[in-house]
């Protein structure tokens, strides 16, 4: 396999125009800044992806855009706001909506990597006439014989490619990630060393709307919290929960129910939703059968090649962002008719058997394959089995 290389002559530099997703940042940003020192034509574009400024005491995204403002002023890059809220909110927070709802625990960050990072904002940029996007998510593209392949990060404490494995042949082959060639430590220096003012900037975390704000208090805006009895697998109450929605299996803290008499002293975890009844069943000690799960079907599959593996195929996977690789099986891949190339959806669903059992396999959340450092693609857990 041959990588692309993203070193180009300064005559075909000055002829490809890459459009850089700028967040604000420290990765964005040197990213940005990797892509001019190879001479290439760059401009930049902040993303508005949110609208609903609720809660008036938070507001990252004027920081960001400020941020974001500087480090392209810094780096003489042409710079503009653009919003895509509208297609965030009809594409992204109403599924999020829908699946907590419906009792799952969504991965709203994948879907908008795939509906706004690499579908519109990548449909806004070659619209402006450029030959590329990039991003700075931890991840690589490698090209093969015409064919385009998504591994991992080079460093493996960062890499993304868990929430990009949505991304088909055609945005792969119009995107670039200079930063996953990289460690997290040699992106903060290489911006401190080119006094970007972004080097020491804290990473952003959790879920891109909410960032730090309080989940529960956020979430019961938009869904009414409906309260319940947690219970024990043999139906014993035990406490009371605010509502299904604000928990997710194997969550141990926030349930408020430690030290009862007569318990053996082990930490208490959710470990299954009864919807029907607004039941959350608990259960004690992380060793807990209840907890752990040895296959799960998934749907909504999406295959990075564009094509699926034939059952039975062995291969890695992990149910969560940062758990180590698990070795499985795919037994059974369901074929769905309505399928393209480009954008990846050429199955409908898959059984997953894996080799050891798994602790909180958690449905709504995404299952993602894996051959050694390539992303072969994954789909969204719908449940699971001991």
């Amino acid at each position: 396999m041959t990588e692309s290389t993203h070193t180009v002559t300064q005559k075909e530099a000055h002829s490809r125009h890459i459009v850089i997703g700028l967040s604000g940042g420290v990765d964005s940003s040197v990213t940005a800044l990797l892509l001019k020192q190879q001479g290439l034509d760059v401009s930049a574009i902040f993303m508005k992806n949110w609208n609903e400024d609720d809660d008036g005491s938070y507001c990252p995204a004027e920081e960001d855009f400020a941020d974001a403002q500087s480090i392209a002023a810094e780096l003489n890059i042409p710079f503009h706001g653009v919003n895509f809220a509208p297609e965030y909110w009809d594409n992204v927070f109403a599924y999020f909506l829908s699946e907590y709802k419906a009792g799952r625990t969504p991965n709203p960050d994948i879907l908008c990597n795939k509906e706004i990072k690499f579908k519109v904002f990548l449909e806004y940029a070659l619209a402006q006439g450029a030959e590329k996007i990039a991003t700075g998510h931890y991840a690589r593209v490698k090209e093969e014989n015409g064919e385009f392949f998504l591994l991992k990060g080079k460093d493996n404490n960062k890499d993304q490619s868990y929430f990009l494995y949505t991304l088909g042949q055609y945005p792969l082959s119009k995107t670039l990630f200079p930063v996953g060639e990289l460690d997290k430590p040699e992106v903060r220096h290489l911006a401190e060393k080119f006094h970007l003012a972004t080097w020491d900037k804290k990473d952003s975390t959790g879920i891109c709307f909410i960032g730090e704000r309080d989940f529960t208090k956020f979430l019961s805006q938009y869904l009414p919290a409906k309260p319940g009895d947690m219970v024990t697998p043999e139906g014993e109450i035990i406490g009371q929960h605010q509502g299904l929605m604000y928990h997710t299996l194997g969550q141990r803290k926030g349930l408020g129910i430690g030290g009862r008499k007569g318990d053996s002293g082990l930490p208490w975890f959710t470990a299954k939703k009864d919807l029907p009844k607004n039941q959350l069943i608990v259960v004690q000690g992380k060793d807990h059968p209840l907890l752990y799960s040895q296959t799960l079907n998934a749907s909504n599959l999406h295959w990075v090649s564009g094509k699926a593996p034939l059952p039975p195929f062995q291969c890695l996977a992990k149910t969560r962002y940062r758990q180590p690789d698990q070795a499985c099986t795919i037994t059974s891949v369901t074929t769905n008719s309505k399928s393209t190339t480009q954008n990846a959806e050429n199955t409908s669903s898959c059984v997953v058997e894996f080799d050891s059992p798994q602790f909180a396999v958690t449905p709504g959340q995404s299952v993602v394959f894996y051959q050694g450092e390539i992303c072969l693609g994954g789909g969204v857990i719908d449940s699971c089995s001991q």
